[in-house]
């Protein structure tokens, strides 16, 4: 199906715009000289996994955006980087919604050790699983790290959303009651069979720092419930006419066997 001239055109800025972020990642590892000014809202969909200079630039370890973590984002993999970043100009009553690959809740090396910086201060305050094929360009579920400086437990929410959808042309999208179940969750803080649940930051530690949702949230059984008496009780009797079918057979053949010459 072919993109209408608004969505080419949107799908064309997005393109122009990660290439920007990546030749600023590349050129300076990530901009840096903004307003000192912190902000109290972040928004972010930064592009997913790409390439930026890591450790092969010696100064970006002693970076004021990247130092409290002791280690940088992969040289292959600047996601936590761009996470980094934002809460580096987060303000301490503000909040960051950041959208992410998914790898990054999971992964191993120096992303499990910025995971645990963030968990350890208390930083990440939501982390919400998003259905897939939302965005133009990718078929990915991504999800939503909500971070925020000044939280009022030591806990993490973990949503569920990947269900919450619906199909409209060749993509998902989440509608109104959608994004309003989502918001609910985040209000409430509470626990919901299937859809949300709130971890201990101890507990996430215990669990070496996977911050991915499917880890916390257990999916709903929609298997069918057999009943193993009332099974029990149909296989008994099958069994009986099993034996039943079997001594009329026998008999058919006792009485052609009789007719023979």
């Amino acid at each position: 199906m072919a993109m209408s001239g608004n969505a080419e055109l949107m799908a064309e800025k997005v393109q122009q715009l990660r290439a920007v972020l990546s030749a600023a990642i590349e050129a300076r590892g990530l901009v840096s000289d903004w307003d000192d000014e912190p902000f109290e809202a972040i928004v972010s969909n930064p592009p997913y996994s790409i390439k930026w200079e890591g450790d092969a630039n010696p100064l970006l370890i002693n970076d004021p955006r990247f130092a409290p973590a002791g280690v940088l984002a992969p040289k292959s993999r600047a996601d936590l980087a761009f996470t980094m970043h934002m809460l580096s100009w987060l303000a301490v009553n503000g909040t960051a919604a950041i959208v992410q690959f998914p790898g990054v809740l999971y992964r191993g090396g120096a992303e499990q050790k910025i995971r645990k910086y963030l968990v350890d201060n208390n930083y990440v305050d939501t982390v919400i699983q998003l259905p897939p094929d939302l965005f133009f360009g990718t078929t990915i579920a991504t999800c939503i790290v909500v971070l925020k400086k000044s939280k009022a437990d030591n806990s993490t929410l973990f949503i569920d959303a990947s269900k919450e959808f619906v199909r409209q042309g060749n993509k998902n999208k989440l509608t109104e009651a959608n994004q309003q179940k989502i918001l609910d969750a985040l209000a409430a803080r509470v626990n919901a069979d299937h859809f949300a649940t709130l971890v201990e930051n101890d507990a996430i530690a215990e669990n070496g720092y996977n911050i991915a949702v499917s880890s916390y949230v257990e999916a709903e059984d929609t298997r069918e419930t057999v009943d193993i008496k009332t099974l029990n009780v149909e296989i008994e009797r099958i069994v009986v006419r099993q034996a039943e079918l079997r001594r009329e057979i026998d008999a058919i053949v006792a009485e052609i066997e009789g007719e023979a010459p």
